[in-house]
């Protein structure tokens, strides 16, 4: 599975931006997805994830921020981020899930929140 990510970019604090990962030419619907974030000097961290039935998750500090979503028809999962943070800043990786041992990331795609 191909993941392609894409809308990261630079932000002022309190800003938004939209995360955008294309899956072509996958059978989209069938996998979980989601969003990780890796800043310099920290382990990879879940973000938001969005399952093949619609339930959504959300790391406790981007609650009431982060929205995440998907679109089967166009095979993505987007992230809206509002009320960007400087604490937001990072690499940011599209997820696809099938099983628990099948499993793709995409290339990151850099968020930097800073005035």
């Amino acid at each position: 599975v191909q993941l392609q990510a894409s809308g990261g970019g630079l932000v002022q604090p309190g800003r938004s931006l939209r995360l955008s990962c294309a899956a072509p030419g996958s059978i989209f619907s069938i996998y979980d997805m989601g969003w990780h974030r890796q800043a310099p000097g920290k382990q990879r961290e879940l973000v938001a994830a969005i399952s093949r039935g619609g339930s959504t998750n959300y790391a406790d500090s981007v609650k009431g921020r982060f929205t995440i979503s998907r679109d089967n028809a166009k095979k993505t999962v987007n992230l809206q981020m509002n009320s960007l943070k400087p604490e937001d800043t990072a690499v940011y990786y599209c997820h696809a899930q099938y099983s628990s041992s099948q499993g793709w990331w995409g290339k990151g795609t850099q968020v930097t929140v800073s005035s």
